[in-house]
């Protein structure tokens, strides 16, 4: 009997999709097939696979008014914020900008006796595994590299977000992306590690828990396979004395309570400088209690479901095991009357919150978040980096300077200084600690979705 992956919307509960898994066997045939075709894709023009590659966004782009609602329906956000495509745009054309600089060879010499240079070569078949948060950003972030590397690419979506993988693969392939090279395939999770195992991938990108990249790992195990492996955050912001208090308040709490937390590198911990604590956390709950819970469908609903009951479970939990060691909420839930005690969630915002409380170590990834009082740059550098996390902080300041001196000794992979829970495609995104390894974006996204060949070629015999 065939087993199948069931898309359970968050809007009402109720099976959305229904996709049949691949079994063993024919996940390996189709790895063969990529592998099969992979040769001859690299074999094109760089130039060519750019322009096929461009047009399947293009292909992507024109889905959008279908994609808005079908999101909406998979993971809850509210169709007001239009998708993903902003950032799907922005990083995919960034990315197709600089190929040609990225994957030139390095040249030491070219002389009458010796031409000395570095090339750089696909990896074959290169295996994405996407998470549902943002389904095509996280995506595109390999997706489209990988391509353009030459690489064939096997897309394995979130069960949350099916219709996403299901669209990328037909836009890509309807801009002329062979369809043995970018397949979508769906996968449980013993095929998943089985097909790594077998060394099937030149490289593997996992977007998703620590718990997911330590069965990656352990999958890969033995076989030398290459992984990029963004997994948890629990980033925090720093608001110091100097700070625009009302730039600080929309910006940190836009990132905090976003997509309804649910981001990569939403903001999860705030510390704020004494002189503007109070001021901070009385605009802090002024700014949550403006926003409205509801149905994503409709235009007026700034905040969605969480994608799943059990996530938003989690943020229960952690909220009334801080509450009993002695936090204090200040969004009374009653301000949100679509919480339901399922997927709807109303979000929170906690005072009198210390590091012993889950809530300020652990990873939410919802719509609660944590404010803690510090007298200068060293208690909050401290707290910052207390942390088994460790993807972005955001430090807000009117004094650059400070802002890059403090960020010299923060343990983590990007520093902001003025804004939160974004990725400039011109620099890479990567991490540390228990937040996972590797890049993506920027040129050395390309470095990690190819592999180095030296070229030592002496023209003369003598």
């Amino acid at each position: 009997m065939t087993k199948t992956t069931k898309l359970i919307s968050p809007v009402n509960g109720e099976v959305l999709i229904e996709r049949p898994q691949l079994s063993l066997d024919e996940a390996r045939a189709s790895v063969a097939r990529a592998r099969a075709a992979q040769p001859a894709w690299a074999a094109l023009p760089l130039a060519e696979r750019i322009v096929r590659v461009r047009a399947g966004l293009a292909a992507l782009n024109e889905m959008k008014d279908a994609v808005v609602g079908e999101l909406a329906d998979q993971m809850g956000r509210p169709v007001r914020y239009g998708g993903e495509f902003g950032g799907v745009n922005e990083r995919a054309n960034h990315m197709l900008a600089i190929a040609e600089e990225a994957l030139s060879p390095v040249q030491a010499e070219d002389s009458e006796t010796f031409r000395r240079e570095i090339r750089r070569e696909p990896l074959g078949v290169i295996f994405v595994i996407a998470p549902w948060n943002y389904p095509f950003l996280t995506a595109i972030n390999t997706v489209v590299p990988a391509l353009v590397a030459g690489n064939a690419v096997v897309l394995k979506h979130a069960s949350q977000t099916l219709l996403a993988g299901e669209r990328l693969a037909a836009a890509l392939q309807k801009g002329g992306v062979p369809a043995d090279i970018m397949q979508n395939l769906i996968l449980d999770h013993d095929t998943t590690e089985a097909l790594i195992a077998e060394r099937s991938f030149g490289f593997v990108n996992f977007t998703g828990s620590v718990g997911g990249g330590r069965a990656i790992e352990r999958a890969a195990a033995g076989t030398f396979t290459g992984t990029g492996l963004e997994l948890g955050g629990k980033d925090p912001g720093y608001v110091r004395a100097d700070a625009d208090l009302d730039a600080a308040v929309d910006g940190l709490m836009d990132g905090a309570m976003f997509n309804s937390g649910q981001c990569c590198c939403g903001i999860e911990r705030i510390y704020v400088h004494e002189s503007l604590y109070d001021d901070f956390v009385a605009k802090a709950v002024t700014w949550v209690n403006g926003m409205t819970l509801g149905n994503p469908h409709d235009p007026a609903t700034t905040m969605g479901p969480m994608a799943h009951r059990r996530f938003a479970d989690v943020v229960r939990g952690q909220v009334a095991e801080a509450v009993a060691a002695g936090a204090k909420p200040l969004i009374d839930p009653a301000h949100f009357p679509a919480d339901d005690g399922g997927a709807y969630l109303a979000p929170q915002v906690l005072v009198d919150v210390t590091h012993d409380m889950r809530v300020m170590r652990e990873e939410s990834f919802g719509p609660v978040v944590g404010i803690m009082k510090v007298k200068d740059d060293a208690e909050a550098i401290a707290l910052m980096n207390d942390s088994d996390y460790g993807l972005t902080a955001s430090i807000w300041t009117k004094d650059a300077d400070a802002a890059a001196e403090i960020g010299n000794h923060l343990e983590t992979g990007t520093i902001f200084m003025n804004r939160a829970d974004y990725l400039d495609p011109a620099l890479v995104w990567t991490g540390t600690k228990d937040t996972g390894r590797g890049a993506a974006l920027s040129n050395l996204g390309y470095l990690a979705l190819t592999r180095p060949k030296s070229y030592h070629l002496k023209k003369v015999t003598k």
